[in-house]
């Protein structure tokens, strides 16, 4: 297949820069709802507990387990049309949540934001794939895969301008909605752009489809979950390192409202800050960790990935557990950048563990085995264990006390048996079958 057979230069980085846009943009309507809970809890009198279902199993339902499916789908339906559709559902679903009078209302809602975000990365890296040649590939899927960490720090500086612009908008009037209150006008603001960006991929050409070379040895999922089953100490172990990762990293969703109940700021405030200490430390981290691993290769150690997710490992529990008991706002904050530092690290590090230790024949399916099963426990139990502690354990005045609970509730246990996890997993690394 020649290289003129792709599409041209410019259409195939028109697609991705509507890509990457289009991830920027599902985070800030993934996170928005994290910046407003003081005031949707005002007016509809929702518990902690209530907002804990939906900054997790709401959005969770669908997309931690509706990958493979549209995966799936995108291999045999025009993808443009797949994410243009996805990009629709999820913004008009963020718009309406502003909506909603009740919970029954805002978890459709919520929900519906996670189909429609399912949609894009199966498609994205189908796209990609077919609109580059393999030896052109890692430039786009590195732009496209930059707003991974980028996006949060992006979302929350979206968010905090949004958050003041509907501050100083209070009283709006809208046709056939009527007035509106801040809150509700911040979903509106952040979801309808959206539609754009859909009818972009509607005029964007399809990639024509490639088939790539063969793979007759790819082992069967029956076998594979057998593989993992079998050698589950070092697959099961340095997964649930991560997916303690994801806990902590979703149940920080609460923390622009215990920055309220405990320091007194605004969510805008809290936003401002926290996306630009993300955009600084998680484009850096991420670097960084892979260039490390790297070097720790070369000069010989072949176990340097999992040695870099243990070491984030130890570093984010106690750094994501103590910020909102500092004294002073500034001091909470700098052990934020010590947790995304460390969160970072495990993110990093732990994909490039998994694939050290996965046979060849196996790997897409342990890879997405992998993603689905840390999404399900990072959105399933991060906010939701914050939400149930706040409301029935501690107080909900006490907030704080809930977010710092987390990590040493999930953390604790993977960390006493470490040594074991680490064992398991080198003796998997020696394999050569």
């Amino acid at each position: 297949m020649t290289e003129a057979s792709y599409p041209s230069t410019r259409t195939a980085w028109t697609m991705v820069t509507l890509l990457t846009l289009a991830y920027v943009f599902s985070f800030v309507d993934r996170y928005i709802l994290g910046l407003l809970i003081e005031p949707i809890k005002a007016d509809l009198h929702f518990s902690d507990e209530k907002i804990g279902y939906l900054l997790g199993p709401a959005f969770a339902l669908f997309y931690a387990t509706i990958g493979v499916p549209l995966g799936w789908l995108a291999d045999r339906v025009r993808r443009t049309w797949i994410v243009a559709a996805g990009i629709t559902l999820w913004s008009l679903a963020t718009a309406a949540s502003g909506l909603a009078r009740g919970f029954g209302g805002l978890f459709v809602a919520r929900m519906s934001v996670g189909v429609g975000e399912a949609t894009l990365s199966p498609s994205a890296m189908s796209m990609i794939s077919d609109s580059f040649p393999p030896e052109k590939r890692g430039t786009p899927i590195g732009v496209y895969s930059a707003a991974l960490s980028l996006g949060a720090g992006i979302a929350s500086l979206i968010g905090a301008a949004v958050l003041g612009w509907a501050k100083v908008s209070e009283g709006i009037t809208l046709p056939l909605l009527g007035a509106l209150r801040p809150w509700q006008f911040a979903f509106m603001a952040v979801g309808l752009p959206g539609l754009l960006i859909a009818i972009g991929f509607l005029l964007l050409p399809e990639p024509p489809r490639r088939r790539g070379p063969g793979n007759k040895a790819a082992a069967g999922f029956g076998a594979t979950i057998a593989l993992v089953a079998k050698r589950f100490g070092a697959f099961g172990g340095m997964t649930s390192l991560v997916a303690v990762m994801t806990i902590i990293a979703y149940s920080q969703g609460f923390n622009p409202a215990a920055f309220a109940r405990t320091y007194g700021w605004e969510a805008k405030d809290y936003a401002l800050i926290n996306g630009l200490i993300i955009l600084i430390v998680g484009p850096a981290t991420v670097y960084s960790a892979g260039a490390i691993i790297d070097r720790w290769r070369k000069s010989g150690t072949p176990d340097a990935a999992f040695r870099a997710l243990m070491i984030g490992f130890v570093v984010m529990l106690p750094a994501s557990a103590v910020p909102l008991f500092m004294p002073t706002p500034t001091l909470a904050f700098m052990m934020l950048a010590i947790s995304s530092v460390a969160i970072g690290t495990v993110t990093a590090a732990g994909i490039i563990a998994l694939l050290d230790i996965t046979p060849g024949a196996s790997r897409a399916t342990i890879v997405s085995l992998y993603y689905m099963m840390i999404s399900i426990a990072g959105l399933g139990l991060g906010p939701t264990t914050v939400g149930l502690l706040s409301t029935r354990v501690f107080g909900e005045a006490n907030l704080r006390a809930a977010v710092g609970a987390v990590p040493l509730l999930y953390g604790l246990v993977p960390l006493l048996l470490l040594p074991l996890i680490a064992r398991a997993y080198r003796a998997q690394l020696a394999r050569t079958d």
